[in-house]
């Protein structure tokens, strides 16, 4: 009967009264671009909870554009405001670094994100017939990409049922904005947990939105399974890491980890004193963290989830991932370069000269084996990667301006070219294989031009906003002294030239197929994803000079 007390009286000898923990300082305003995501999105967890199911669509899609909207003027006010490029700072107790960098990225995520919801709204690409080839009721026969009921067996009892009444998983909409969530967090996270924690966060969406394709049910969910398996290996690395910088420096502060590297720690933790400044922990902590950013990025050789996970998700979410997802990775990866391990710069240079020249190399090389279109971009998007961590490599201030440059630049024609994608069919679905596209300037010479201007803008050519982003990251990794790597760079850009041609060739210059696919018809939110897409891509192309200035007043890290 004495054990409480006793626990009592442990307790407070064990932690004095002056040892109370301090109440958090939270600075709501800086975070009100990723509490609003957050907000809509447990929002949208309501409204499948209590809204009947006819109603649930274009009340998810009415929030998400809303609150993406709203997050994105929350960002232009941080931006204009005193937490902008001037007078950055410190949010959520050292937590999340409001700067030009973090901003930037966010801002682009979230336009990226606008985008995304409106591919994901499409419902006139696929029409289902229901019993007896009628309409389902209350639906028009028009479906959206994703699978009618996401837990049913394949080709089971329950999937028919459900395509019989025409469901829709309207889940996708809370998934999208928890992961958008996350990858605003992830560029601006400014100590380790919490860069694990949003890498958490956009990742475990993603595994199931890449599940829920409405056709080829298999293959996406073997896809999903793909990414989750080495989703769940990279993130282990990084926490690898994580501890053994902590192990290291004493903090998982990223301005306390660089003041130790920097030699400049003015106490030591006694617990840690047979560790710290141990540089083993340093360097092997470092290269798992770079391990786990560069599978995020899809750089080679942790580039090998890429294809398949392209192939398989439904297309609206590849093209998210491959826009949102890169700009979050590579905001975090510059982030870790420049201001934790800045001090370590002629150890990582070198490594990451080697992985920037295999993932160009290996992304143009073996994309022009490639007959299937989604893997086709795949390829291409790993080498982009490579394109932007030349950038990287710089170590300057073009650099990071030259890398937020080409992730925005980057970002509307991947989202363009998959929206494009989702519109040439076949009674399969989607006619994504090379040899279906023969002839298709012929069957639609709208939808093959808008195409074309996509190719060409990842190929490189002048007028098109790819131009001005390789431009850009060359110029600077050539001022940073890896002239080196530019010449790698132009000779992969001319093997990636050769496969985004082919594929214009075979459209113009080919006979279409009799028994050949036809071009959907889409709404006005998949056409405005385009036209978007395609003017972003003109705009940056002509006159992307007040772009490359916005992010050059970017370019700068807060400590």
């Amino acid at each position: 009967m004495t054990s409480a007390p006793l626990v009592h009286n442990l307790w407070t000898t064990a932690a004095p009264a002056q040892d109370k923990i301090p109440s958090p300082h939270i600075e709501y305003g800086q975070l009100s671009p990723v509490l609003i995501v957050l907000g809509a999105a447990i929002v949208g967890i309501l409204i499948e909870a209590l809204l009947p199911r006819r109603s649930r669509y274009a009340a998810q899609l009415f929030v998400s554009v809303v609150a993406l909207a709203s997050a994105f003027a929350a960002v232009i006010a941080l931006a204009a405001g005193d937490y902008g490029t001037t007078k950055a700072g410190i949010a959520a107790m050292g937590a999340i670094a409001v700067d030009g960098p973090a901003l930037f990225l966010q801002g682009t995520i979230l336009l990226v994100s606008i985008v995304a919801v409106l591919t994901f709204a499409e419902r006139r690409l696929d029409p289902v017939p229901g019993a007896a080839g009628e309409r389902p009721a209350g639906h028009g026969g028009d479906v959206d990409a994703f699978a009618a009921q996401a837990a049913a067996v394949p080709g089971g009892d329950a999937e028919k049922a459900a395509v019989k009444a025409g469901f829709t998983t309207t889940e996708v909409y809370p998934l999208l904005l928890f992961a958008v969530a996350g990858l605003l967090v992830f560029p601006a996270a400014n100590d380790l947990l919490t860069l694990f924690v949003a890498l958490e966060v956009f990742s475990l969406p993603l595994y199931i939105l890449c599940a829920l394709a409405r056709r080829h049910r298999l293959l996406s969910q073997e896809a999903a399974v793909k990414y989750f398996l080495l989703g769940a290996f990279s993130s282990a690395f990084l926490l690898f890491g994580i501890a053994l910088l902590y192990g290291y420096s004493g903090t998982i502060r990223y301005a306390g980890i660089a003041d130790v590297v920097d030699g400049e720690v003015a106490r030591m933790d006694p617990a840690l004193a047979q560790t710290m400044g141990n540089d083993a922990l340093l360097l092997i902590g470092g290269a798992l963290l770079l391990v786990g950013l560069l599978f995020k990025i899809g750089a080679v050789p942790f580039h090998m989830w890429t294809p398949d996970v392209y192939q398989g998700a439904p297309t609206p979410v590849t093209g998210f991932m491959a826009a949102a997802t890169k700009v979050a990775a590579f905001g975090a990866l510059l982030r870790l370069l420049y201001v934790v391990l800045p001090g370590l710069r002629w150890d990582w240079r070198p490594v990451m000269w080697g992985v920037a020249i295999a993932t160009m190399l290996g992304g143009a090389i073996v994309a022009v084996t490639q007959t299937d279109v989604k893997r086709l971009l795949a390829y291409s998007s790993i080498a982009h990667a490579g394109f932007i961590l030349a950038g990287v490599i710089a170590t300057n201030e073009n650099g990071v301006s030259s890398v937020l440059f080409y992730l925005a630049a980057y970002s509307f024609v991947t989202l363009g070219a998959f929206a494009v994608v989702t519109l040439v069919r076949d009674a399969g679905g989607e006619a994504t294989h090379l040899s279906k596209w023969a002839g298709l300037g012929r069957r639609s010479p709208l939808v093959a031009a808008v195409f074309a201007v996509f190719l060409l803008a990842f190929a490189g050519i002048p007028l098109t906003s790819g131009f001005a982003g390789k431009f850009a990251v060359f110029k600077a990794a050539a001022e940073g002294g890896a002239g080196a790597l530019v010449v790698v760079g132009v000779l992969s850009s001319a093997v990636a030239a050769f496969f985004y041609i082919r594929v214009i060739v075979l459209m113009f210059f080919s006979e279409p197929k009799a028994d050949g696919p036809s071009v959907a018809v889409p709404s006005a939110l998949t056409s405005s994803a385009i036209a978007i897409g395609v003017a972003v891509t003109l705009v940056l192309g002509v006159a992307p000079q007040y772009f490359l200035e916005l992010a050059g007043d970017a370019g700068v890290f807060v400590r």
